[in-house]
């Protein structure tokens, strides 16, 4: 059992159980040796991360519990779990390469560290906390993935309509997921966040001064926050472990594409060293289906990622609806969709893959919000 409040480490330390099983995580433990030496076997307790006294871990070692320690030298804290998009940009006013965001991925590329195995032992922590954060987050929820490339523009046609698909999904009652990184993946997300169309309407002309994010990420960032905090008003900031039923804009990037800084449009995000957990972990959450927009290499591999698991699906598995938009851009321009029709014929995944050339098609293709 994972104990991630004090309130609760002290129900469990009131009622005299044994606390062999707890996971202790991220807690200021200063002044609890005391109570944990109440108790003469902790083993099977471990404490990950957080505050531990030299005093208190003398106690938890002497009665077999595990400790992991903070990690000092790591530009992330592996025990945090899902960040809020103000953290991984905190520190922008003296430019991207100031913020978390940017010392995690040089810290993630440096050619010594990324084979060190106490920084592989650091990612691996970080990534797993997040996915269990993760997990807590889209519980009970209806998720719709949307992928699509990072180079579609602000003030562009494309990159309206895809902000207005994220909004009518989000009004559906769907929590709306992307790559989290910019261009059509910002715009989905930047649709669900907003909570009317005026205010979309709005966000969408003032974004179209900093169209992209090159040459400068700093001032394609520091507009959209700008953009961001009046979208979001003077909405109290509720702590990730709590945004399950409210979240509507989900984004689960990573730093294995340092050239796609995440979008800050979104009520949290999932960042992932490891590329191939992320995207395995945005397409097996998306349980009420998947919308591919236009995209290229890395939209063409999270297609045929998604097809796998429909094509050797079970005969009673539900099968979430595929759908991608662009019947040029799937037939002639990248021509996936011959093979998937072809992968589909006389298979059951045959209903669920889905080809249309309108965005307002999309919705209807789609499992409806529990």
């Amino acid at each position: 059992m994972e104990i991630e409040s004090l309130d609760a480490l002290e129900d469990h330390l009131d009622d005299g159980t044994p606390l062999g099983g707890l996971r202790l995580q991220d807690l200021d433990l200063t002044g609890f040796a005391q109570r944990f030496a109440e108790h003469t076997d902790l083993t099977g307790l471990v404490v990950l991360g957080g505050t531990v006294p030299a005093e208190v871990a003398e106690v938890l070692l002497r009665r077999g519990a595990i400790v992991f320690p903070g990690i000092a030298d790591a530009p992330v804290d592996p025990w945090r779990g899902l960040y809020r998009p103000q953290d991984l940009y905190a520190g922008l006013d003296a430019g991207y390469e100031a913020t978390p965001d940017a010392r995690a991925y040089r810290w993630f590329v440096d050619a010594h560290l990324r084979t060190d195995a106490y920084c592989t032992l650091v990612r691996a922590i970080h990534d797993d906390t997040v996915t269990d954060d993760l997990d807590e987050l889209v519980a009970g929820r209806s998720v719709v993935g949307v992928m699509g490339g990072h180079r579609v523009e602000r003030g562009t046609d494309a990159y309206a309509a895809a902000a207005r698909l994220g909004h009518r999904l989000a009004a559906d009652g769907h929590l709306v997921a992307t790559g989290g990184g910019p261009g059509a993946m910002e715009a989905v997300n930047l649709g669900a966040l907003c909570r009317d169309a005026a205010t979309l309407e709005d966000a969408l002309v003032r974004l179209g001064a900093v169209p992209t994010v090159r040459p400068s990420v700093t001032d394609w960032a520091r507009l959209a926050l700008d953009v961001r905090a009046d979208v979001v008003g003077d909405e109290p900031l509720v702590p990730t472990d709590l945004l399950g039923p409210t979240a509507r804009s989900l984004g689960i990037p990573t730093w294995f594409y340092g050239h796609e800084p995440p979008n800050v449009f979104c009520d949290a995000v999932a960042k992932y060293f490891s590329n191939a957990i992320r995207e395995d972990g945005l397409l097996s959450r998306s349980t009420a289906g998947i919308v591919v927009l236009g995209g290229a290499a890395g939209t063409v591999q999270e297609i045929f990622q998604a097809v796998t698991p429909l094509y050797y699906a079970l005969d009673d598995a539900p099968l979430p609806p595929l759908v991608l938009v662009g019947r040029r851009q799937w037939t002639v321009d990248v021509p996936v969709w011959p093979t998937l029709s072809a992968l589909a014929a006389d298979r059951r995944m045959s209903g669920s893959v889905h080809l249309v050339d309108d965005i307002a098609e999309v919705p209807e293709l789609l499992t409806p919000a529990r």
